[in-house]
């Protein structure tokens, strides 16, 4: 709990306003919910209407956990989000979020408050799992481009952290993209291979037929949902994990993804009104051998999305 008493300066004032500068910007949403809950109080008495108006002297009990009268940071920037994720799976030790366009997995230069893993952080400290310092802060397992969407995983405990990041690195987790491609490709299936090489000044990566210095092999199955006149909707399974793999690996295959303002065709994707790639990550199968580990009854299980915005384009 903490106490405060109105000043002069602050006399007159309504209710919300004075205790969104307390907390530091609160989001209304949260601080009306937390008064109609009688968790402020104004000389003792319960207030519910944000509008009440202060008088100097009264006496503010603020019956909030000391988190939220920190001012922002990265450590607590998850006070000032809105989880609107969806979940597509939950236990004890781990959380599938499908995430939309658009927002970011982790803070960059440009966003720190905002993003998937700071809605994780919110979604389950409002469900009492999450408490810093005292319990395991969520981490994520994986990541996706800002404006690629669907299923990221998140960790909830050290231990299915790190067994979750080694079943990837021994990819016993596959992963299954769903995205829009230009033209139509000359096999119904098939893999598209390569070596990806990385160019950090442009961000972006290029891709050959052959080993170079610093490249990676990238490995990418594929298989033709449907097509029109123009568009296909693919199905990409990912062997190799790469940065802007299926993007690169498409465009260089001479059909790019839609949308796809780094490796696409600017022309088309005005056309279409689509601002960003085409590309959803939509289905995590765990193929985890027989064994021991705290994630084992994973093993065979496959989970999706409920739906991907894009697939009636095709």
């Amino acid at each position: 709990m903490r106490e405060f008493t109105v000043d002069r300066a602050a006399d007159g004032r309504r209710l919300d306003a004075l205790l969104g500068e307390l907390t530091h910007g609160l989001p209304q949403p949260l601080l009306y919910k937390f008064l109609r809950k009688g968790r402020v109080r104004v000389n003792g008495k319960r207030v519910s209407q944000p509008g009440h108006r202060l008088q100097a002297g009264d006496r503010l009990e603020c019956y909030l956990n000391d988190e939220f009268f920190q001012r922002p940071s990265p450590e607590n920037a998850y006070l000032r989000v809105k989880p609107r994720f969806q979940v597509v799976y939950e236990d004890e030790n781990i959380l599938l979020a499908d995430k939309y366009p658009g927002l970011l997995v982790l803070p960059d230069r440009e966003e720190g408050v905002n993003t998937l893993e700071a809605q994780i952080q919110r979604y389950l400290y409002d469900r009492g799992e999450y408490r810093p310092g005292e319990t395991f802060p969520p981490a994520l397992c994986n990541r996706i481009d800002r404006w690629t969407g669907g299923i990221v995983i998140a960790a909830k405990n050290q231990p299915a952290l790190e067994e979750m990041l080694e079943r990837i690195r021994l990819r016993q987790v596959q992963k299954t993209y769903w995205c829009v491609v230009l033209g139509r490709l000359p096999r119904r299936e098939g893999t598209l291979t390569g070596y990806l090489f990385k160019d950090s000044k442009k961000s972006r990566v290029y891709v050959g037929d052959s080993p170079r210095p610093g490249a990676k092999e990238a490995v990418t199955h594929y298989r033709v949902l449907r097509t029109n006149r123009e568009l296909s909707l693919v199905e990409a399974r990912l062997v190799t994990g790469r940065t802007h793999q299926i993007r690169a690996q498409f465009a260089a295959a001479g059909h790019p993804l839609l949308g796809d303002g780094k490796y696409g065709r600017e022309p088309v994707n005005r056309r279409y009104h689509q601002s960003y790639q085409a590309l959803y990550s939509r289905e995590v199968t765990f193929i985890f051998p027989p064994g021991e580990g705290v994630l084992q009854y994973l093993s065979g299980r496959r989970f999706q999305v409920a739906q991907v915005p894009f697939e009636k384009l095709v």
